[in-house]
């Protein structure tokens, strides 16, 4: 007998080629999960996740499903599962689900932030967490360039080249640009996101908090459908995904009133 499970985990991307199994036999979040529940329960158990974060990415609240031999207390599976992994992929909740759950399809919402330290000199606690940017950048300004992403588009412009989604049309609740210091944190809430969206969008806001593009720029970017016509892919490691919602487990107020009364609204 098996049971669907449900994990929530956190990770630091640093070390692991993504999220995703490869081909070349990379170390990754994936395939480290898998090795740990053969480990457990003496078979090959496949791990399907809510999102193939990029290598060098970080989650604090990536899901992942898959079915689980044998008669383990769902309470007990992250210690069972943290005992079996590196320090720096940890386990904090999972759940059993019914048997047609799936980790991805069944997604109502994720948040990302991307963080940028805006400082001459580099953070040593920061290094790996966050785009080191030595020149000064507005964030007034970032701000209002991430107005215009808020809503239902097409963010053709901002998916990676060998994106494989057939629609790029994607709704987006919340952009906030958010200034502590030196630190400048991007964040993004959307029904799902393309392959590199969110690290292409923060490269087109760095033209604008550096003067590049006026903020409204962004709007022609969009329209465009073009990848070219928008900034750089900033680094892998500024980004973390911060959540994923489902149905039992909703965004909180503070989130959710964000999203639209509409029909098409996925949550």
């Amino acid at each position: 007998m098996t049971r669907r499970i449900r994990i929530q985990l956190e990770y630091d991307g640093t070390e692991y080629a993504g999220w995703q199994l490869q081909r070349q036999g990379e170390r990754t979040v994936q395939g480290v999960l898998e090795e740990a529940l053969n480990r457990i329960t003496g078979e090959n158990v496949r791990v399907f996740g809510a999102g193939r974060t990029d290598s060098g990415v970080h989650a604090m609240g990536q899901a992942a499903h898959f079915d689980l031999p044998g008669n383990i207390a769902p309470e007990s599976i992250p210690y069972a599962l943290n005992a079996n992994l590196p320090d720096d992929i940890r386990v904090f909740r999972a759940d059993e689900m019914p048997e047609d759950f799936d980790a991805r399809r069944h997604t109502r919402g994720k948040i990302y932030r991307y963080r940028i330290y805006n400082s001459r000199i580099n953070d040593v606690f920061l290094r790996r967490y966050a785009w080191h940017i030595k020149y000064p950048l507005n964030s007034d300004a970032m701000q209002s360039a991430a107005n215009f992403l808020v809503g239902k588009h097409d963010f053709s412009s901002f998916q990676a080249a060998d994106c494989a989604a057939t629609n790029a049309i994607r709704h987006v609740y919340m952009a906030h640009v958010i200034r502590s210091g030196d630190i400048i944190d991007f964040e993004i809430f959307a029904t799902a996101f393309l392959k590199q969206m969110v690290r292409n969008i923060v490269g087109t806001l760095e033209m604008a908090g550096c003067g590049k593009i006026k903020p409204e720029g962004i709007v022609d970017i969009m329209q465009a459908g073009n990848r070219s016509r928008a900034g750089m892919t900033a680094p892998a490691h500024g980004l973390t995904l911060v959540k994923v919602f489902y149905a039992d487990d909703p965004p909180p107020p503070e989130l959710a009133k964000y999203i639209p009364d509409s029909a098409d609204a996925p949550i």
